[in-house]
């Protein structure tokens, strides 16, 4: 018999394994199905690395349970997890975005473990629509006649493409023909939605005439797409969004914007460019608007479709609409943001908000109260993003903790990622930073807890 064989030949059973310490202690937790797949994974994968020839001895009983027992705990659990975003970046796409408020936390909770009237109408006892619940505060905030939601901006263009230019033209300036993100290209949106792109005008500057010119019978729409993650700067000219929406009205077609972050506050007075707001849009005669709801609104993922009742009911005809609807979760957690704004609070109570509005006095304490407990570590000066494909290039002023150099930034990077409550931090000029601006005061002590461990490790 060949020496490899022999070898396999001296792994334990299935139920050898089974009656260790370590696997018992785990089926009396994780349930017996999930820890005998692990053990018989575990078996097989050490058999063909000795068949391999590639481990000359079978590995000891209690190394080959600990292996198994790990890869059973690895599968329940989640990878997708809390962590705490030090980076600085306000709305951090890979980190989830807006955090939520604690209306909208405890909005969602109310309704998570029981029955909710998310489709019946209390006041009649009937079925109900789901859009309902949110089209008043959204009516009262953009004043808008009607207003639906669906799981995000992307879908909320393609579907309103769907609904009201399938098979017909939609009219869009060539410099607006952009890819906004994750492979979003407004050309290709539209061919999937079966309207026909007529572009107009140049990259650089396009004229209210150059739509007007491309108008005929088959033109179902004008389109404007904000350019939420770039700018174009130099010689450059667009036309206004009333300028396009008084064409649109004297032409009689609808005209639809793409807004992307969905801003309802005037960004200048936190120190920051203007940033397009859905209000604003409105009031220019947008017919619809689509934006997002997890940017700069600060509240969950979610595509909001606002505008002219007409078009919102074709809309919601349309058999994608069912599709992309949200959930109950959604619809709970996003009220309670947009109610905030009504009530004028948003600022205080929007994570978002919150951290753009941050004193630098108050960020520099807060580093500095860091920085007291960490041999090693100072304050520097630097800058928080935004983040979240809005206002590009825009900054805020913050201060950092900057930690000891001692230990290479990637090690540390990857200890602090490994804390039980993670700590994403960013790196330049190879010493590792860490932002107040995005951390919660709350967080304070886990954070510093992370820090001590990575750099002891």
């Amino acid at each position: 018999m060949a020496e490899p064989e022999a070898a396999a030949r001296q792994l334990p059973s299935v139920d050898e394994l089974l009656s260790t310490e370590r696997l018992s202690e785990a089926r009396a937790i994780l349930g017996h199905g999930l820890v005998v797949q692990a053990a018989r994974d575990t078996l097989g994968q050490a058999r063909r690395v000795l068949m391999a020839g590639e481990e000359e001895r079978a590995p000891q009983l209690a190394d080959l349970a600990s292996r198994a027992a790990e890869s059973a705990w690895a599968v329940v659990q989640p990878s997708h997890r809390r962590v705490l975003n030090a980076t600085g970046v306000v709305v951090h796409t890979n980190l989830g975005r807006a955090p939520l408020c604690e209306s909208a936390v405890a909005a969602m909770r109310e309704v998570a473990d029981s029955a909710s009237s998310i489709e019946l109408d209390l006041s009649t006892g009937r079925r109900g629509d789901r859009h309902d619940h949110l089209q008043g505060v959204l009516r009262q905030l953009l004043g808008v006649e009607a207003a639906m939601v669906v799981n995000n901006n992307a879908a909320a263009v393609l579907l309103t493409l769907m609904a009201l230019a399938r098979g017909r033209e939609v009219v869009l300036s060539r410099g607006e023909a952009v890819e906004i993100g994750g492979a979003f290209r407004v050309p290709d949106i539209m061919r999937r939605s079966g309207a026909k792109l007529v572009e107009v005008g140049t990259t650089n500057r396009t004229y209210v005439a150059d739509y007007a010119q491309a108008i005929t019978q088959r033109t179902a729409a004008l389109l404007a797409v904000h350019s939420s993650n770039f700018r174009v700067v130099g010689f450059v000219h667009a036309p206004s969004l009333a300028e396009l929406g008084a064409l649109a009205r004297e032409q009689g077609v609808p005209l639809l914007h793409d807004l992307g972050s969905g801003c309802l506050l005037d960004t200048t007075s936190f120190g920051l460019a203007a940033e397009p707001t859905a209000q604003a849009s409105v009031q220019a005669g947008v017919g619809v608007l689509c934006f997002s709801g997890d940017k700069l609104l600060g509240g969950p993922q979610a595509g909001i479709i606002a505008g002219r009742a007409d078009l919102i009911a074709r809309i919601k005809r349309d058999p994608l609409a069912r599709a992309l609807r949200v959930d109950k979760l959604t619809v709970a957690a996003l009220h309670a943001t947009l109610v905030e704004y009504l009530k004028g609070s948003a600022v205080q109570h929007i994570p978002v908000w919150r951290m753009i509005a941050l004193s630098l006095e108050d960020l520099r304490r807060r580093a500095e109260a860091w920085a007291s407990s960490i041999p090693g570590a100072d304050v520097v000066e630097g800058r928080s993003a935004i983040g979240g494909g809005s206002l590009p290039g825009e900054t805020l002023p913050t201060m950092l903790l900057r930690l000891p150099g001692r230990l290479s930034a990637e090690r540390v990077l990857g200890q602090l990622r490994r804390q039980p409550l993670p700590v994403i931090a960013r790196v330049e000029e190879r010493r590792v930073l860490l932002d107040p601006r995005t951390v919660r005061p709350e967080d304070d002590a886990s954070l510093l807890a992370g820090i001590h461990a990575a750099l002891a490790g």
